[in-house]
């Protein structure tokens, strides 16, 4: 079976399940807008064994072709500390962060630009799965500054940390950058809980939460370094950004070239 017919399989069997009649787009673009939009909406549930098979098998070569980035390729800007410019569902690391919302379900919007929806997209629907019993045993939504760690599943990484960070409504304030603080605190502490040897950081609470991008990369920078100075953490730190605005704070911050 090629990519054309699995996500032809895969677009039938979740219209199927949502007892959706809609015609399968003929043009390639408009399909895979589609898969990814019923992917994002899917309420988190088992899959027959097939689905995940197919699911499986199309993930993999999408990542295939998009191309996969090895940490141990990366050179490091400071020891034990990397700065990289590129998408984080392409990276091979033991585990990266999700810049999660409180319910730890992913972005149920179709086609959402976050990184939230990224990497539950392209982890496929075992992520939601396990992030809802996490929840369900938890009992109550994930409060900003913790973090949990699951499966990678489909994506390049081992395993997936997922945090919620402070969204910032009008002023700045010490709240919000304790809070953004605890977040990498977290997410090393259970990076290093579960030995994890790599762990890349998106930039946690900018974007949709509003959080002003070079006071973010400040913080994270900074709690990074104290941390491994604190803990002797050995862990290698990779601070993942997609804008060439970010690239060029943390690059100011880290002293790093391009």
């Amino acid at each position: 079976m090629d990519q054309s017919k699995r996500r032809k399989y895969l677009i039938k069997y979740l219209l199927d399940e949502q007892n959706t009649q809609t015609n399968v787009p003929d043009d390639e673009y408009s399909q895979r807008r589609l898969l990814r939009a019923l992917f994002n909406v899917r309420d988190p549930k088992e899959a027959s064994e097939d689905f995940l098979r197919v699911q499986d098998e199309y993930l993999s070569e999408e990542l295939r072709l998009k191309g996969i980035t090895d940490i141990a390729d990366l050179l490091p800007v400071a020891p034990d500390l990397y700065l990289w410019q590129g998408d984080i569902t392409t990276l091979r690391c033991d585990g990266i962060v999700n810049a999660a919302n409180s319910k730890l379900l992913g972005c149920f919007a179709p086609n959402h630009g976050c990184i939230d929806n990224a990497i539950h997209t392209f982890a496929g629907v075992q992520l939601r799965q396990e992030c809802a019993e996490i929840m369900k045993e938890q009992g109550h939504d994930e409060p900003v500054g913790g973090a949990k760690i699951t499966r990678g599943y489909n994506l390049p990484c081992k395993y997936v940390l997922h945090t919620v960070g402070p969204i910032v409504y009008g002023e700045l304030t010490a709240k919000h950058e304790r809070l953004l603080e605890s977040c990498y605190r977290s997410c090393l502490a259970l990076a290093d809980e579960n030995e994890l040897e790599s762990l890349a950081f998106c930039c946690i609470s900018t974007g949709e939460f509003h959080f002003p991008n070079e006071r973010a990369a400040e913080i994270a920078i900074r709690t990074v370094r104290e941390y491994k100075r604190e803990t002797g953490s050995k862990i290698k730190v990779v601070f993942n950004v997609f804008k060439e605005s970010d690239y060029e704070i943390y690059a100011r911050y880290l002293g790093a070239n391009k």
